[in-house]
């Protein structure tokens, strides 16, 4: 029987993905979500058609950037009239307006067309963990590079038992051998006096 799905309604049926933006990276963070906003992660993703997932982040306010982005990047738009060039820091922005600052930076990840809006209409910003879709999530996030590092102390600690375990074993060994050794020593020491007193 052929696993083929073709382009039906199960193929484009749209998922519900999970992101928590609790101490990530934000531009790493925004390439993952543009991704799936434009379903590139799909093998029926085609540029022309609008076949991406849903995606709800959640603790908008406690995403981090790089270097020193905190302090020096700045967000403008203009007004229309002359002059009207503004100007938000960074600092600012997460205080008024936290959300903004992730959909502006999944907003000049994707392609700049017709479909960008209608992408960015399932882009769902949350600034704390609690939204009104937990029902529909699917698929929860996880960062490789957060995965990577809880692996990498899981193997560390991982080592650090085996490392304890190994020393406790070689410690008991040499216990052993040591109590051998002391009974052997008796052993020739009661086997020596018995000779002594038989000879004398």
């Amino acid at each position: 029987m052929s696993q083929a799905i073709g382009k039906t309604g199960l193929a484009y049926s749209r998922v519900w993905h999970l992101v928590d933006a609790r101490d990530r990276i934000l531009g790493r963070m925004s390439t993952g979500i543009a991704v799936t906003l434009m379903g590139k992660h799909k093998p029926i993703f085609d540029p022309a058609s609008d076949c991406g997932d849903y995606v709800v982040v959640i603790n908008a306010k406690e995403v981090k950037v790089t270097g020193r982005k905190a302090e020096q990047k700045v967000y403008r738009y203009h007004t229309g009239y002359p002059g009207g060039l503004k100007e938000i820091p960074y600092a600012r922005m997460m205080e008024r307006n936290p959300t903004d600052i992730i959909r502006r930076a999944v907003s000049g990840m994707l392609p700049k067309n017709k479909l960008r809006e209608t992408r960015l209409s399932r882009l769902l910003i949350f600034p704390e963990d609690k939204h009104p879709y937990e029902g529909n999530l699917i698929k929860y996030y996880d960062d490789p590079w957060q995965k990577n590092l809880a692996s990498a102390s899981n193997t560390e600690g991982n080592s650090n038992k085996n490392s304890d375990s190994n020393t406790t074993k070689a410690q008991g060994q040499i216990q052993q051998i040591a109590s051998v050794e002391k009974k052997s020593d008796k052993d020739v020491r009661k086997a020596s006096k018995q000779k002594k007193e038989k000879s004398s």
